[in-house]
């Protein structure tokens, strides 16, 4: 797994714990859907850090908890 796919799968994680839609997760970060549903479905191939951390706001959690969810363990180095 890369990071664009464990950033996508921690989106989907967080918003399921919370019972969220992806829609709902764009309205409470004031993002719009299209822009969470390009990076959930990997056409947004390096997500920003500032477009993360809006969604973290909206989801009341800190770019460090995002950060620390399993999905980001034991990545492989993406650098070729």
């Amino acid at each position: 797994m890369n990071v664009r796919n464990a950033a996508a799968k921690r989106l989907v994680v967080l918003c399921g714990q919370r019972g969220w839609t992806i829609n709902k997760l764009a309205t409470v970060s004031g993002v719009s859907p299209s822009t969470v549903k390009s990076i959930l479905y990997g056409r947004s191939k390096n997500p920003g850090i500032v477009t993360i951390k809006i969604l973290c706001d909206g989801l009341d959690i800190s770019l460090e908890e995002f950060f620390s969810g399993p999905e980001f363990e034991g990545l492989e180095q993406e650098l070729q």
